[in-house]
């Protein structure tokens, strides 16, 4: 007799388990594909464990969602009226069902090397989540879901979110239920993508920053209205109880942000792979036909890549090299907190200025800044009044944004533009005025 329930092995959760729908999906192509998709790009060059792909993340991601699902729906942990009425009309098997499989659907169409060059590589309008929806529409899926009479609207809806739903279909509207389901998923302060990725990136970097207490995160999750008693938006909250877990998760990805995730040399790999791609690609873009992005993996990349490194005439030569052999560009600057005080923008003075004395070709530039760094969440208290996150917890409240600015130069620059760095630095960043007649 055939088997109902599959498990798999996995290193953070032990076992996951799913039923033969899932693993009909997770055996199809788009799943599949994830295999070959690396979860940190060429971090692995880095770190050398960063070799985990997307494929199993997304295990992970659909067995978080069903243990936070369990939770929230449980009338045990419910404590107010509101909240158990709006369970009570739309937790069945269902809507779990729906939810795991949008967990493990999440991010098929992550791009090759996953956010490494996203935002320079698809067409305008296109994003990853995009690309996952029309996944999750292709007849492959949707014949899969169509025997287990589960839409896939309600999948793609849930797997991506309201914000990038409504990019693709803006007359569709979201019911409560569904914004709680994807929440679960994609959401800032407790989703389980994010829980599972840092958790998964720390095992695999060797880095221990990213570690935390999920069992206990996960117990303390309650459904709670966004600010008061008899409010109608219900968001993810926590009990008293539970909120030192949800306060080292918060440091786990501040710390994963500012030790890892923002680590130059793990950005300059990015850079390198993004001019590779620029170059390689016809039409300096990544297919969007369904069929043909199926095909393109990190292997179809790395291969070229390494054919391009051999052949000073292949028109990425270069950065393949520079990957290749790890002959990467050497950091020249970073943002500090002196110079920024001095010039906001010091970062970008100092790239200009660079770029003028060695050659655009030469030098590199990269920034990123986070837009907010205060989840603000709810709070169950012990005489169930609903409290801000920001106003139980000063460390929520103080945590730093992450901010860098980094200048890279060619090595066969690197003492020549240090020395040169260090002789203008200042008049760069803060120029003097010239006085008027």
């Amino acid at each position: 007799m055939s088997k109902y329930i599959h498990e798999i092995r996995d290193p953070i959760h032990v076992f996951i388990k799913l039923n033969s729908y899932e693993r009909e999906i997770l055996d199809s192509r788009p799943m599949q594909r994830l295999r070959y998709i690396h979860q940190l790009a060429l971090s692995y060059l880095v770190y050398p464990g960063a070799t985990h792909r997307r494929f199993e993340h997304s295990l992970g991601v659909m067995e978080l969602a069903s243990r936070v699902y369990d939770i929230i729906t449980d009338f045990d942990n419910i404590r107010l009226d509101s909240i158990r009425e709006l369970v009570r009309g739309n937790a069945d098997e269902g809507s779990r069902k729906t939810l795991r499989i949008a967990a493990l659907c999440h991010d098929l169409g992550h791009l090759p090397f996953s956010h490494a060059a996203e935002k320079d590589l698809l067409p305008e309008g296109w994003n990853h989540e995009r690309i996952t929806i029309e996944l999750i529409f292709s007849d492959e899926i949707k014949s899969i879901l169509s025997k287990i009479n589960v839409q896939a609207e309600d999948v793609a809806k849930i797997a991506v979110g309201p914000d990038k739903y409504s990019k693709y279909d803006e007359s569709c509207e979201f019911t409560i239920w569904e914004s709680v389901l994807s929440e679960i998923i994609t959401s800032d302060a407790f989703g389980v993508d994010r829980i599972d990725y840092l958790l998964r990136d720390s095992l695999h970097t060797g880095v221990a920053y990213g570690k935390f207490d999920h069992y206990r995160l996960i117990d303390c999750l309650r459904l709670l209205p966004k600010s008061e008693k008899d409010s109608t938006e219900p968001t993810l909250g926590i009990e008293e109880g539970g909120l030192h877990s949800a306060e080292a998760l918060i440091l786990a990805r501040y710390f994963m942000y500012a030790q890892l995730y923002c680590h130059p040399i793990r950005r300059i790999y990015d850079i390198h792979l993004r001019d590779f791609l620029q170059k390689n690609l016809i039409n300096r873009y990544f297919p969007i036909d369904i069929d043909e992005y199926l095909k393109i993996s990190d292997n179809d990349i790395i291969t070229e890549m390494i054919k391009a490194a051999r052949d000073e005439s292949h028109p990425g030569y270069k950065p393949a090299k520079y990957i290749i052999e790890r002959e990467h560009f050497k950091l020249l600057y970073q943002r500090n907190p002196g110079d920024t005080k001095t010039n906001p923008g010091a970062g970008e003075a100092i790239f200009k200025a660079t770029c003028l004395e060695f050659e655009d070709s030469n030098v590199r530039y990269d920034t990123w800044r986070e837009e907010s760094s205060k989840l603000d969440f709810p709070v169950i208290d012990n005489d169930d009044n609903i409290i801000s996150s920001l106003e139980f917890s000063k460390i929520l409240e103080d945590i730093p944004l992450v901010a860098i600015d980094f200048v890279f130069i060619n090595r066969e620059c690197q003492i020549e533009a240090k020395k040169w760095l260090n002789e203008n630095r200042q008049s760069i960043i803060a120029p003097k005025k010239e006085k008027s007649s």
